[in-house]
């Protein structure tokens, strides 16, 4: 709020602005005063003043990062994944650059250094973060920057994306490898991912009572895109979740993620399957319902996408399956 104070025959206003200069001018009326006021702090709101250059000269571009690290990663599923990138960018020569130097020539460097070590999507995803970082600086805490350096550049391509399908004998060499000595989650829990297209985090979050034999559904609450949703379940769901014993837990998979990725990546080396990845099962459940003659919007139900076009990265028909579905029905 300005200060409107009379001195002495005049009226003063002051308008105060964390990151900008205190700005200050006499008028007859305290109206002209006050409008004046008002016009300044909507001229700051908007971003039409010169921000303080002291304010953007203390702060680097790893403060930023280290304090959306603290106050908004641990409010996203992905935090784990976040941190790792937000630590990566703090630990490049770019978070070393005040805020007042910051620009996108900047940015493009850190692109191009990254670029030399990883591949595009990654550095897409760390670009990502970075740009929401500075957003959130200018709009929720207040700092001075005028304009988000992230929006001065090429953004790497986005990786096309994969098409990997258990084909051929992959899904029974996947699960012939599965041995005695396996831990005793991983072949329902494999199954489960491909006969209802459940995310890892999904499945590992299900409790017993959000199991409904009766009408054969789950309802899964902790998911990706925040909402919840319930599932039908295939036959062969349903008689993989009755088999599984209960272990004096209300979590059906009483395991981490982490045990799960481990035990992935050792079965998946017996299996002779290294390009197989666990979330290509989610690809091929999402294939087989549309395969099985769903409609986009009961796929959609069971996967949780909410946009088609997202959907659709995850649909890889057999060509071949298709041809023969339509030598059916010109013969009909």
């Amino acid at each position: 709020m300005p200060t409107i104070r009379k001195r002495g025959q005049t009226w003063q206003a002051q308008v105060r602005r964390a990151g900008y200069p205190a700005l200050s001018k006499s008028f007859s009326t305290r109206a002209d005063a006050a409008s004046w006021a008002r016009d300044k702090e909507r001229s700051i709101d908007r971003v039409e003043l010169p921000p303080d250059i002291k304010e953007l000269k203390r702060l680097t571009v790893a403060d930023v990062l280290k304090r959306y690290e603290k106050e908004i990663t641990p409010r996203k599923r992905g935090a784990i994944f976040e941190r790792s990138r937000i630590r990566q960018m703090v630990a490049h020569r770019m978070s070393q650059t005040s805020l007042s130097s910051l620009s996108g020539t900047t940015v493009a460097q850190y692109r191009d250094d990254r670029l030399k070590v990883v591949k595009p999507p990654s550095v897409r995803r760390e670009l990502v973060i970075l740009r929401h970082v500075f957003e959130v600086a200018r709009r929720e805490w207040g700092l001075p920057i005028n304009d988000n350096p992230c929006r001065r550049i090429l953004m790497p391509r986005d990786g096309l994306p994969r098409e990997r399908r258990l084909c051929g004998g992959d899904e029974r060499q996947l699960f012939d490898a599965i041995s005695k000595r396996s831990a005793w989650y991983l072949r329902p829990f494999l199954i489960l991912l491909v006969e209802t297209g459940m995310r890892r985090g999904e499945l590992l979050s299900i409790r017993w009572r959000d199991v409904d034999f009766t009408g054969s559904t789950v309802q899964i609450l902790k998911t990706k895109n925040g909402h919840p949703r319930r599932i039908p379940l295939t036959p062969t769901a349903q008689r993989t979740l009755e088999a599984i014993p209960r272990r004096g837990t209300d979590k059906v998979f009483p395991i981490t993620a982490n045990a799960i990725r481990l035990a992935w990546e050792r079965l998946r080396v017996r299996a002779g399957l290294r390009d197989l990845h666990l979330h290509d099962l989610r690809h091929e459940a999402v294939s087989r319902f549309f395969e099985m003659g769903l409609s986009v919007p009961e796929v959609a139900l069971i996967s949780g996408h909410r946009e088609p076009r997202m959907l659709s990265r995850y649909t890889h028909l057999q060509p071949e399956l298709v041809a023969r579905k339509l030598r059916g029905l010109s013969e009909s």
